[in-house]
């Protein structure tokens, strides 16, 4: 059940206890993981002379997709969830009213702003198009100026909205994601394991005697030391979706979506072995002089009678036996 964890061969009783030597990286941006991606822009018109003018209007650092009617256009907004759609109100077979509306009525595509384009506005027609979700309306003919500086405040708007969306999932602290975000991210990771039957691996990791730690250096070594641990954990995950998140004061929670018991096992040894290895000194451990974590985790593929709500406690059951088996070392459903 437990995996001990081997000591640094050159530990011994008489080694010097010294203050920890921490270094934190700020030159780096702590929001990285948010991605700096160029802005799609979903461009829903019958005609093609519209969509060459708009797409080379708006093309400079930005994603141009184009759809030629309705039915496409839902298709692609699907595919590639945009950053704003710009949709032509009168089309052929399906109109931009009919559009707006399957994109407002389907979760995935209702927080996308659509700004209309027509060529006749009254007052009557643009509150229509507001009421159906629009944000905006542009009319025919094209003015550029007035198209770029439409478009340029939708999606200045909708950045901000994202960036203060993100920043509320994130630990300000660590600077990895918290503990909203991962009770967000397991129930759509859940939902997906059990719908496509793949494992999903989770694991709770304790800083080892972190209240004496915090005791012996003080809370601001303990928080750099947090944020160093925690920054090297969420190092150790290689793929994109695999994700770590503070679970709680010095605990976190990692998820590893689509991994069998033995790698997620693998994995945890591994960083549980390399944090001890930062060599981060920590003179009022009873299992080290350094810092070191306990790990316990299990594998699933969940099935219909199944919660994460109980399955995490499962988890936290074999974190338990970590600590009481002597701490350092990973606990893993067997």
């Amino acid at each position: 059940m437990g995996d001990r964890m081997k000591q640094p061969a050159n530990q011994n009783a008489s080694q010097p206890c010294d203050e920890p030597d921490i270094k934190i990286d700020d030159t780096k941006d702590p929001f990285a993981f948010m991605g700096n991606e160029p802005e799609k822009i979903l461009i829903i018109d019958d005609a093609k002379d519209n969509r060459t003018m708009l797409s080379e209007l708006l093309m400079p650092q930005r994603k141009i997709i184009l759809a030629k009617d309705g039915a496409q256009g839902l298709s692609l907004a699907l595919k590639h969830i945009p950053d704003l759609i710009l949709l032509d109100v009168m089309m052929p077979g399906i109109s931009g009213h009919q559009v707006i509306r399957s994109l407002k009525s389907d979760d995935r595509t209702m927080h996308i702003p659509v700004i209309f384009i027509s060529a006749k506005i009254s007052a009557d027609d643009e509150k229509y198009g507001l009421d159906l979700g629009a944000v905006d309306y542009i009319s025919k003919p094209f003015h550029p100026a007035i198209v770029k500086a439409r478009v340029k405040n939708v999606l200045r708007e909708q950045r901000n909205k994202k960036l203060l969306e993100q920043l509320a999932l994130v630990d300000s602290l660590t600077e990895i994601y918290n503990r909203r975000f991962y009770e967000l991210d397991v129930r759509k990771l859940w939902s997906a394991s059990r719908r496509e039957e793949m494992p999903l691996s989770v694991a709770l990791i304790d800083i080892d005697f972190f209240k004496s730690y915090n005791d012996e250096y003080g809370h601001l070594s303990g928080d750099d030391a947090l944020k160093i641990v925690a920054q090297h954990i969420k190092q150790q995950l290689k793929r994109p979706h695999d994700v770590i998140a503070r679970y709680g004061g010095e605990e976190f929670v990692v998820l590893l979506p689509d991994t069998q018991r033995e790698d997620a096992q693998r994995i945890m040894t591994e960083i549980c072995l390399s944090v001890e290895q930062l060599q981060l000194a920590h003179c009022s451990s009873a299992v080290s002089h350094y810092v070191t974590v306990s790990i316990g985790g299990a594998t699933i593929t969940p099935k219909d009678q199944t919660s994460h709500e109980g399955f995490i406690k499962q988890v936290d059951q074999f974190l338990y036996q970590a600590k009481a088996q002597g701490r350092n070392r990973v606990c893993w459903q067997p």
